[in-house]
């Protein structure tokens, strides 16, 4: 006995010494993969040598002879710390995930390999003007420089995967298709009212589209009863994208003032996309000097221009217009390989795609096209109804890459707008100021359809919903040097019904832009530090014009009394240390979840967030209440109540919103790894929610994982003193001491410079041979 002891100890202890000098030697592994600090590194096909500082921040100071070697130089810095990032994007965008995570990765490879993405940017790219290919070439000769030099050292991912592939330019252009994808997804809602429509009464199907006029009644609704199976299939495979793109919504804010409001007595302009929260996050900062011309701001990692800042003469940012853009098509069949057009039958262009799908066989999907575009239909239900997707954004002839390249190097707003004109993808709301003013542009193409509105899927035989054409440039709204003064979008409609160009027909609510007018007219003169606190402003304009018809409720507990007289003395501050916006949040969810389930209508539909939820309250009857909602209004707070009070406790008054809500940071793969997962994850209490200028959006619970992972103001006076702001950090590595550096500073609203001379962390110095 003592010997099978003694044989038992031994061998246990053998276990845990070889466990512990596996898990020694794969965290020396992963330490080997952190970038080192060279003070000199060769890069091929350098024409001048490249000087770069590093702040404490690792935020970079480039100082280039030429673009070109400006551009070299940040391939290199963006590989250096967001190789795989980079890598993800491009293959979630080209249907190119399986390759590296296997089987996982099918339904994104599916659709995008069924949209045609990389096709696209392939096209696209030979269109491009020398100068802004040579600026991909040189971008992607650093990248490739840094993967020659540190192969699957690269990155800690590609310890696991292998050695990551070569960059090419083509590459550069994905990150552009795949950011138009996110920002369009009006085909998400056209999918969700094929496939709710035949069964719901029209007004309540209009009542979940607020201010639509889609449903039953028109031509359309007759092609829907067929429809609806397949459309709800589809639905459910719409695409989940890599962090950034982990939300089909989107929102931004942004707005500008003249001189008349500034104490510096010039233009200022802020600005702060909203994406989705993820590690890394989605822009990197860096300053760019070159002989004459400065940019500073947020750079992208996998494309070489500046996406968001400042130049030497102009500032610019952007908000999601909300354009309609994309139509389903539903194509009769002629036969078994054709379809029905206005000139008569016509085959289905039948394109093959092979998916390479790690520890797997090849898997070989057919892609059918019409006239009208690739049939998506045929992921769900190839023998069903037969549906066909038309996209502007990846539509022939794209030269969004110089277009942003021409943006860069604009020095007015008439040049930015002229920039603005070429970026055709996608549709955004361009603000931009000068010294001498503000304006702003909508890029990107509309279509310009026969008939119809694009709410619902049309016919695609008779050609009588078909695209006449792509509206652009001077078509679309844009308002240059305003009477008013003000600038102001926060992803309302941006221009009239009567607009000549059809927009579209659904659109947020304004809850963000009233109260960015509201802050504007709180002091006569503004400067950089009233633009940054309007920034981080949690005042939820949302909540204050719901308060008074909530607070008109009578319930008869005591625990809903007691939670409506908390509310009564709350002004709609978000604020992370109260009680209220938890207790309004949990029971706006509980109501917005009661009235979809009054329509048997799945909590998770590609409806409106809250659009729905407001005139129902306001108005005091829906016809998602199935009458007056008073009833489901108190039932709702009671169920809210109810849950968060196992949660949390009897006591309302001890509910903390920053306990329950949190912005979420995480790694895109790592992340939804069991205990990995929380090394590879950051958290933080957040201020706000959905509808607040800190935005903190969420889905499912109250974790914020969409929002302002960007921050910038500027004030011509002096672009040098523009202040900055990114989430978490620049670095993707989860081992570096810059992965969460700038964490709790972007949840406390601060900022920090891109001046030209900061205190030097380190430096490098980049020499070439002229040569690749």
């Amino acid at each position: 006995m003592k010997l099978v002891l003694r044989l038992l100890f031994w061998t246990t202890t053998s276990l845990i010494g070889l466990a512990a000098t596996l898990a020694i030697a794969a965290t020396a592994l992963v330490w080997l993969t952190l970038p080192d600090r060279p003070a000199t590194l060769t890069l091929p096909g350098l024409a001048a040598p490249v000087d770069i500082v590093f702040d404490a921040d690792n935020v970079p100071r480039i100082r280039a002879a030429s673009e070109t070697d400006a551009a070299r130089a940040l391939g290199t810095l963006h590989a250096r710390e967001r190789l795989f990032q980079m890598d993800l994007t491009r293959r979630a965008a080209a249907g190119e995930l399986a390759e590296i995570i296997g089987a996982l990765g099918l339904p994104n490879d599916r659709q995008m390999r069924t949209l045609g993405v990389r096709r696209s940017a392939e096209a696209d790219l030979k269109l491009l003007p020398p100068d802004t290919l040579a600026l991909l070439e040189a971008y992607a000769g650093g990248v490739n420089a840094w993967i020659a030099a540190r192969g699957r050292l690269a990155a800690p991912e590609y310890l696991a995967l292998g050695t990551p592939r070569p960059w090419a330019p083509v590459d550069s252009v994905l990150w552009g298709k795949m950011m138009g994808l996110y920002l369009s997804g009006n085909w998400k809602a056209e999918l969700a009212r094929a496939s709710l429509a035949p069964r719901l009464d029209p007004a309540v199907l209009d009542a979940l589209w607020p201010g639509s006029v889609g449903g039953p009644g028109r031509p359309e609704a007759s092609l829907l009863p067929a429809l609806s199976a397949t459309a709800g299939k589809l639905a459910t495979l719409l695409p989940r994208f890599p962090a950034p793109f982990t939300l089909p919504e989107s929102a931004s804010d942004e707005w500008a003032v003249d001189g008349r409001f500034t104490a510096s007595g010039a233009p200022m302009l802020a600005g702060d996309p909203h994406l989705g929260f993820g590690m890394p996050g989605t822009w990197y900062l860096a300053r760019i000097d070159t002989p004459g011309h400065t940019l500073a701001g947020a750079t992208a990692p996998g494309v070489p221009f500046l996406v968001l800042g400042r130049n030497t003469d102009i500032a610019w940012t952007f908000t999601t217009t909300g354009a309609d853009v994309q139509d389903l098509f539903v194509e009769l069949k002629a036969g078994p390989d054709t379809y029905v057009t206005p000139d008569g039958p016509r085959p289905f262009t039948l394109r093959p795609e092979t998916i390479h799908i790690r520890g797997a066989d090849d898997e070989v999907l057919t892609v059918r096209e019409t006239r009208h575009g690739p049939v998506i239909s045929d992921l769900t239900d190839p023998d069903g109804p037969v549906l066909a997707i038309a996209m502007a954004n990846l539509a022939p002839g794209d030269l969004a890459a110089a277009g942003l390249h021409d943006l860069n190097r604009a020095r007015t707003t008439a040049e930015a707008g002229a920039a603005a004109a070429r970026i055709t993808a996608p549709v955004q709301n361009m603000l931009v100021a000068d010294r001498a003013g503000i304006a702003l542009y909508v890029t990107g193409r509309v279509p310009v359809r026969r008939a119809g509105d694009g709410t619902l899927p049309a016919k695609g035989n008779d050609g009588s919903h078909d695209w006449i054409g792509l509206a652009g440039g001077d078509a679309l709204p844009h308002h240059i040097h305003p009477a008013s003064g003000r600038l102001v979008n926060g992803n309302e409609r941006i221009a009239p019904p009567d607009f000549p160009v059809f927009l579209g027909q659904d659109w947020n609510g304004d809850w963000r832009a009233r109260r960015i007018r509201a802050l504007l007219e709180t002091t006569p003169k503004h400067t950089l530090d009233s633009f940054a606190a309007m920034q981080v402003d949690t005042l939820s304009t949302f909540a204050t014009d719901l308060l008074p018809a909530l607070l008109r409720l009578t319930p008869d507990d005591d625990k809903p009394r007691a939670a409506l007289a908390l509310l009564r003395d709350w002004d709609g501050r978000m604020d992370p240390s109260l009680p209220q916006p938890l207790i309004f949040n949990a029971w706006m969810r509980q109501f917005r979840t009661a009235l979809l389930a009054h329509d048997l209508i799945e909590p998770s539909a590609a409806v409106p967030g809250w659009e729905m939820v407001a005139p129902a309250i306001l108005d005091g009857t829906s016809p998602l209440c199935g009458g007056p909602c008073g009833a489901m209004l108190r039932d709702s707070l009671a169920r809210a109540l109810g849950e968060q009070t196992l949660l949390r406790g009897p006591d309302l008054k001890s509910w903390r919103w920053g306990e329950a809500h949190q912005a979420v940071f995480a790694h895109p793969l790592l992340g939804a790894i069991p205990v990995l997962g929380g090394l590879a994850t950051g958290r933080i209490a957040s201020p706000g929610d959905d509808t607040t200028l800190f935005r903190a959006a969420m889905r499912g619970g109250f974790d914020a994982i969409h929002g302002a992972a960007f921050r910038a103001v500027y004030d011509l006076s002096d672009l040098e003193a523009s202040r900055f702001m990114i989430a978490p950090g620049q670095s993707g590595h989860l081992m570096s001491d810059h992965a969460w550096t700038f964490l709790s500073r972007w949840r406390e609203g601060r900022t920090i410079p891109l001046d030209a001379t900061p205190i030097v962390a380190w430096q490098m110095k980049l020499t070439g041979t002229g040569k690749e």
